[in-house]
This record gives structure tokens, C-alpha cells and sequence, in this order.
């Protein structure tokens, strides 16, 4: 593991345990992020896009097994999903439970993808909570496809911007979503 990597995550780490915003990269767009299960942390991410509290949020978890601390059950068919997803992949699963309550959507669920990027992977690892990963933009603006894109209002809001990968110039997409059932039913949502 590269060592500007690791350095970036303890950063990270630390401003996050504060109940500091970050502004990092991920599997696919750059994303503003905090501790997940802390909900004044996630109401100063909802003041920096200028969102509504009533619009949802995607957390990262570094794997499957870490995401099922966060919902009532994993269906098992999300195991099946995950490995055979050829491009990232944000679930939404019913029964929320053991994150900031702020987080959670009016019907109780939540959107949880596994990250395999090297950074957030290790983020995500290292921090063993789930790390809350939502477009680093002002509400309904455009999303940033690379760092150069971000607007000066979010890179002046974080409380630290992550120094990785900010001159990868590839263009970033964001994941596919799908919904689950607790009996596997399947709705394709983006």
C-alpha cells in the first residue's frame, strides 16, 4: 500500500472521528463524506449541498460483511450482486438501523455500496464504520466528473480535502443503483 495513500486515510480518519466533513475520492465520482453514524456530521453535509433533509444519502462500506451491521437483513441475493457487478453498484436496502438517523430515508432504508477503489476501500477499512459518499456538488448542479470540476463553495465547506488523485483527469461516472426486498425482489432505479 502506498504510503501518500495511508497518510491521506489517517487524515481522513481523523477529521472524520471529530465529526469533520471530508471531500475525497471514490469508485466513481469525487464525494463529500463523514462518519456515517454521526448525525450532526451528516446535517453539516446536507448545509454544505444545500439539501433537503428528505433526500437520502449513499454510505460506503469497504465490504459486504461490514454492511450488514447497518440493515435489519442483507437479502442474500445482494452477495450475488456485488460479485458480479461489473461497474460500482449502490443497493438500497430496507431496515436502517445503527446509523445517524438524519441518514436514513422516510421508509427506513439506505443506500450502501462496497467500494473497491484503493482509497475508499482503505478508508472505509481502516475507519470500520460506513463513511457517507454523496456527489461533491451544490444541489441540483451538475455533479463533478473530476476534481477540477468542484465548486470552490464545496472546496471551502469540508473541514479537509483529501490529497489523492485530485489530477486524474478520467472522467467518473456515478453507480448504478437498484433496490432489494427483503425477499429479493429487485427494482433497477438508475
Amino acid at each position: 500500500m502506498d504510503d501518500k495513500l495511508i497518510e491521506e486515510v489517517k487524515k481522513a480518519i481523523s477529521v472524520m472521528k471529530q465529526g469533520g466533513v471530508i471531500l475525497y475520492p471514490t469508485d466513481t465520482i469525487w464525494g463529500i463524506g463523514c462518519d456515517a453514524t454521526n448525525s450532526e456530521a451528516v446535517a453539516k453535509i446536507f448545509e454544505i449541498k444545500h439539501r433537503a433533509e428528505s433526500k437520502s444519502m449513499i454510505v460506503l462500506v469497504d465490504s459486504l460483511s461490514r454492511a450488514q451491521n447497518y440493515v435489519n437483513q442483507l437479502p442474500d441475493i445482494a452477495w450475488d450482486l456485488v460479485d458480479i457487478a461489473d461497474k460500482p453498484l449502490t443497493i438500497i436496502y430496507d431496515g436502517a438501523k445503527n446509523l445517524a438517523h438524519n441518514l436514513i430515508a422516510e421508509d427506513g432504508s439506505i443506500a450502501i455500496r462496497v467500494t473497491s477503489e484503493s482509497f475508499s476501500n482503505e478508508l472505509c477499512r481502516r475507519f470500520a464504520k460506513p463513511i457517507v459518499s454523496t456527489s461533491a456538488n451544490i444541489s441540483g448542479n451538475n455533479a463533478p466528473h473530476i476534481f477540477s470540476e468542484i465548486d470552490k463553495e464545496i472546496l471551502n465547506a469540508v473541514d479537509y480535502v483529501v490529497n489523492f488523485r485530485r489530477d486524474d483527469n478520467n472522467p467518473s461516472s456515478p453507480s448504478s443503483i437498484i433496490k432489494l426486498g427483503v425477499n429479493g425482489a429487485v427494482k433497477v432505479i438508475r
